[in-house]
């Protein structure tokens, strides 16, 4: 494939035909069972997660969940989570723990729902939370950006030992047209911005964000779903097994210093 844009891969990973989290579980995992709610006001359809068999291994999976058309859409408001969908996150990471189950998580969202009834439900409050348990959890967890995955409605998956994205994916602190709104006042200049805010699989495995690109297909992953789902398979097992072989307590330490190195680089380049 030739030398892609970040605007031009973002509108790859935004694509409808694109393989979607359900397109990943149903290849790659067995025994699936959907485990809904949040134990405190409902279900959220965005979110998807339940049990399965993931090569005679027991796991947990979680992931945004996103349409293809405008009924699906609509019905999965679109991949973004409300507060209900973080917090049955929360209910099945303890349940995994519980159980010793390592966690996947697939992250395809263009950020956590705004609107007025999640934020009096404290959708910023549950976000944390997600982010906060997945870090301390003696379990393995491992995600892997599929689409795009976007803000802290994505981040709350992303606290994980192995994050993997898709050649094609991004991984964004809010959509370039946001970016763009804020820092411009002008959405048209979202192409400008994606150059700025380097959201590609490229340019965080440079930084030291991700762990690893999974190829896909030439034109894409929508162009061989199933080859794309293939490589992914094969990435995220190379990584579940050996995590499945640390002791517990060191994987919540070395998840712990692997964060507080991302955020010293961080810190290093705001005063360059």
């Amino acid at each position: 494939m030739a030398q892609l844009s970040a605007y031009e891969k973002l509108g790859l990973a935004r694509r409808n035909d694109r393989p979607r989290t359900m397109d990943y579980i149903d290849q790659m995992f067995s025994d699936f069972i959907e485990l809904k709610g949040d134990r405190c006001y409902g279900d959220d359809p965005a979110v998807v997660g339940g049990i399965a068999f993931y090569k005679g291994i027991p796991v947990t999976v979680l992931g945004n969940r996103r349409g293809k058309n405008v009924e699906e859409n609509l019905r999965f408001n679109f991949g973004m989570p409300n507060p209900e969908g973080y917090r049955k996150s929360q209910r099945l990471a303890r349940q995994a723990e519980k159980f010793g189950r390592p966690v996947i998580c697939f992250i395809d969202t263009p950020g956590a729902y705004p609107g007025k009834g999640a934020e009096e439900r404290g959708q910023g409050q549950a976000i944390a939370e997600n982010i906060a348990l997945f870090s301390d959890l003696s379990v393995p967890v491992v995600s892997i950006v599929i689409g795009e995955g976007g803000s802290g409605g994505a981040l709350a998956f992303g606290a994980a030992d192995s994050v993997l994205m898709m050649e094609n994916a991004v991984y964004e602190i809010l959509s370039p047209e946001g970016f763009a709104s804020i820092l411009w006042r002008n959405s048209s200049l979202a192409s400008r911005a994606c150059r700025l805010m380097k959201p590609t699989a490229q340019d965080l495995k440079e930084l030291g964000i991700i762990d690893e690109i999974v190829s896909e297909p030439p034109g894409g992953a929508h162009t061989d779903p199933r080859a794309a789902i293939k490589n992914a398979d094969r990435a995220v097992y190379g990584h579940v097994t050996r995590l499945l072989k640390e002791d517990p307590d060191a994987l919540v330490e070395n998840r712990y210093r692997k964060y507080r190195r991302i955020d010293g680089r961080r810190r290093q380049m705001q005063h360059t």
